[in-house]
């Protein structure tokens, strides 16, 4: 293919302001990789994986997020710490100046889309000022067939400038560095960031705005997959619960591992073409499906290799640990086709429970999903800070608060709605503590967890006894096949009954005291679903 001529008879990016730069458009994967090699800006890492360094910013940085507060957005946002408003004036000057940043450079255009259903397709053009942003951009998002790019008529645009500054006394930002929608013009902007994260979470913070607002879809930040009879699972959970780890399963095929839309078709579907996984301490014996998806085409952020090679040191976090790769789903062998699955039967919330309060698995009414999902609740050891030793609890509203844009009770609603329709199980699963809390008990094992999830997906649990936590008012089942019944229920496996009875009176204030903010939006049934300590 013929970039130059594809570029001269395809695309215009006149619309964007952009008249003087040299477009680099729709280049391979391998174009792209050993473009990112020949400039320096990054290595090719043994197992064939292009390794980058994303620079000052190894994470999304949430306080530089902005919403253009605008005619669309101004009565449907939840404006606050999560959404922070934005000036329409600032960002169409702040627009202008990246634009006028980017003339004469060399930039790199993607045509891709979003959403693997075609009801609900939206089509994205990404502008890039490295080759190895581009990449990302065609691992993350989906991918056009060729025929398709002669008409391509983007409904969205990201403009990415990792080597852009902002001005923060004149163009209204915190920092250097910012992400800003702005649902008017359609346009994803980031600056001064080499994060990729951030092109990935623009588009898909846009998505969780329109598919509720103008498709009524729900948007769901979880993984999913498909069984042998087309049952569809779908898995919430923070960053340090298992989701990706638990969603790919040798038994189930992959729908997705982040991002989906929940129709009233009752089908669920990918938003992305991609997965975009954490990989520290990966190792091929926890996580082959991951680890084998590391090849060429894959881009490793921000990793360290081992001394003298070109090999990666998965346990080596001296740079960050939110080490990652993305890849295009195609790299793992168990995928849906078509990235969409029907039927949804059940729904995993899983947390990683560092006090060892919660029970390794229970079952939630409807108002109780709810109201966890609000709750978006798991519990860590910031190992890594010096004095810190305790667990820190963290509560991330609908499991993806930072890429919320409207009340998370307009989402728990809409799910709550659907679950009674579709009459989904929804299942509490706590891959954290058993026996006690961090430093004393041990973390549930994995072969545990998974053989809890296989009993809820195969029914092995419907007929089972269940016990009421009366803390937390939750369903614990007395027995599930290939796990001890001694540690079903937390309680028992402490040996201190009563410290346990206390810390969990604890962590139930926990809850109540995070849901606060949340209660005058919240109904009668979500509001029922609050522990009852």
């Amino acid at each position: 293919m013929d970039n130059t001529d594809l570029t001269a008879k395809s695309i215009s990016l006149e619309s964007l302001g952009i008249k003087n730069s040299n477009v680099h458009y729709q280049l391979s994967p391998g174009e792209l990789q050993d473009l990112t090699i020949k400039l320096g800006q990054g290595v090719e890492a043994s197992s064939g994986a292009l390794a980058i360094n994303t620079g000052e910013f190894t994470g999304r940085s949430p306080l530089d997020r902005f919403i253009v507060k605008d005619s669309i957005t101004a009565d449907k946002v939840w404006w606050g710490k999560v959404n922070i408003p934005f000036e329409s004036s600032k960002f169409d000057a702040l627009y202008d100046k990246v634009i006028k940043h980017l003339e004469g450079k060399d930039i790199y255009v993607r045509d891709s889309y979003v959403c693997a259903d075609d009801k609900y397709r939206l089509n994205v053009r990404a502008v890039t000022e490295t080759p190895w942003a581009n990449l990302f951009c065609y691992n993350m998002f989906l991918r056009p067939e060729d025929s398709e790019l002669a008409g391509f008529a983007p409904d969205w645009h990201v403009v990415c400038a990792p080597t852009f500054m902002a001005d923060p006394a004149v163009d209204g930002t915190r920092q250097p560095n910012f992400a800003i929608l702005d649902f008017t013009r359609k346009i994803a902007l980031v600056g001064g960031t080499g994060y990729t994260g951030e092109i990935k979470k623009g588009i898909f913070s846009a998505l969780n705005f329109i598919l509720p607002v103008d498709k009524d879809a729900l948007p769901m930040h979880c993984s999913a997959n498909v069984g042998k009879d087309g049952d569809t699972a779908i898995f919430f959970g923070l960053s340090g619960t298992g989701k990706t780890t638990l969603s790919a399963d040798p038994k189930r095929k992959l729908i997705g591992d982040d991002e989906h839309g929940w129709t009233n078709e009752n089908t669920v579907f990918n938003f992305e073409g991609g997965c975009y996984a954490k990989v520290i301490n990966l190792c091929k014996e926890n996580e082959p499906e991951i680890f084998d998806a590391i090849k060429r085409g894959a881009i490793l952020e921000n990793v360290v290799f081992k001394e003298g090679t070109n090999e990666v040191d998965f346990d080596d976090v001296s740079i960050t640990q939110n080490t990652r790769v993305s890849y295009p789903i195609s790299h793992i062998d168990n995928i849906q086709p078509g990235s969409k699955g029907e039927n949804p039967r059940n729904k995993f919330m899983l947390t990683a429970d560092s006090f060892g309060i919660l029970p390794p698995i229970s079952k939630l009414t409807p108002g109780q999903a709810a109201y966890h999902f609000i709750s978006g609740y798991t519990a860590k050891v910031a190992g890594t800070e010096a004095g810190v030793t305790e667990p820190q609890p963290n509560f991330s509203a609908c499991f993806g608060a930072p890429f919320m844009p409207l009340h998370p009770t307009k989402y728990a609603e809409m799910l709550s709605k659907k679950m009674k329709d579709a009459g989904v199980k929804v299942w509490l699963i706590n891959t954290g503590w058993t026996g006690g809390a961090y430093g004393t008990g041990s973390r549930m094992k994995l072969k545990y967890t998974r053989a809890m999830i296989d009993a809820a997906l195969s029914g092995d649990l419907d007929n089972v006894e269940f016990v009421e936590n009366k803390i937390f008012g939750i369903s614990i089942p007395t027995d599930c096949p290939n796990v001890p019944n001694e540690i079903l229920n937390p309680r028992n496996t402490w040996d201190d009954k009563d410290l346990y009875d206390k810390k969990a009176i604890e962590l139930a204030q926990k809850f109540k005291a995070n849901f606060a903010k949340f209660e005058e939006f919240a109904n009668e049934e979500i509001m029922a679903g609050a522990p009852q300590a």
